[in-house]
């Protein structure tokens, strides 16, 4: 069964520029009920992240800060957020749901979570509308309970995962593949185990070429036993930040490839949603929606 972390709407009202990007955490779900891709046994509510699973990435006194609504106004506005404790609370949902995916990826092949990818906190400080990395935190806790030899980090969102690099450089248990725009935030980058920087305006064909003959490579190479999935569809030539010019079909056949190929080795994914900006929501949710049918379609 595909099982599905959903954490409830956000309880604090945000300022009016952020609610139009958060809309499609409660978008998506209806869409796929209504469609019949999923029912309501496919969702679960996570329960938090423990301080022990949390404070195994990321810094005690960051955390703290966190907890205690005590960070400087230059980190705050860094994160991208108001820092209130719901917002908090449900980045700690957030980071038990990518958890508790990566049990069902092993027992299912394949889990999701609704939000996820924040791929941009490191280990002593969130930015880019991430508090904490719930990839990283989760693939940290697969390691911890050695349930995982190697972890491969496919993160396809348009903006580099900066932060998971920071927190995993030097470690060969997991490698970092992020493949992005070249000139987009963030500036200046980190440097992941792979990186592939696109240039602005790169289109389905050059993208989909890369994207296999990379994979292909690390998994021949590093032989991974599990896979976190970025699925960031800011790749969409109508995101708004995203620079690049992919279509709705070449999304599609991107996750496609993806999780055929994790599906044909025999390797467990668990997938996060990461970014999405474009004009039209019914773009921002199309293209998610597309993940989740190809999930259905792959795996069940």
């Amino acid at each position: 069964m595909l099982k599905i972390a959903f954490q409830p709407a956000y309880a604090h009202p945000l300022p009016e520029g952020h609610r139009f990007p958060m809309a499609k955490y409660e978008l998506l779900p209806l869409q796929l009920l209504h469609e019949g891709t999923v029912k309501e046994d496919n969702f679960f509510v996570p329960t938090a992240a423990t301080q022990e699973a949390v404070l195994a990435v990321h810094q005690a006194a960051y955390l703290h800060d966190l907890q205690t609504q005590n960070l400087s106004r230059q980190a705050e506005r860094r994160i991208g957020f108001p820092l209130t404790p719901a917002l908090v609370e449900r980045e700690l949902s957030i980071l038990g749901g990518s958890i508790q995916n990566t049990l069902y990826a092993l027992e299912y092949g394949v889990s999701m979570n609704i939000a996820g990818g924040t791929h941009h906190a490191f280990t002593n400080r969130g930015e880019g509308f991430c508090l904490l990395n719930d990839i990283a935190v989760a693939a940290q806790f697969l390691l911890d309970q050695q349930k995982a030899r190697k972890i491969l980090v496919v993160d396809l969102d348009v903006h580099q995962g900066n932060g998971t690099a920071e927190i995993f450089s030097n470690r060969p248990e997991v490698f970092t593949f992020s493949m992005h725009g070249e000139k987009n935030y963030p500036l200046p980058k980190e440097k992941s185990d792979l990186d592939l920087p696109l240039p602005d305006g790169t289109g389905d064909k050059v993208y989909l070429d890369l994207l296999e003959k990379n994979l292909a490579f690390l998994l021949e190479t590093q032989n991974p036993d599990f896979i976190f999935f970025q699925s960031g569809v800011d790749v969409l030539a109508t995101d708004k930040l995203g620079r690049l010019a992919l279509t709705l079909a070449g999304c599609k056949a991107r996750d496609k490839f993806v999780l055929k190929t994790c599906k044909e080795n025999k390797i467990p994914v668990a997938i996060s949603m990461g970014g999405g900006y474009s004009e039209k929501i019914a773009d921002i949710i199309e293209a998610h929606a597309n993940t989740f049918r190809l999930a259905q379609e792959i795996y069940f």
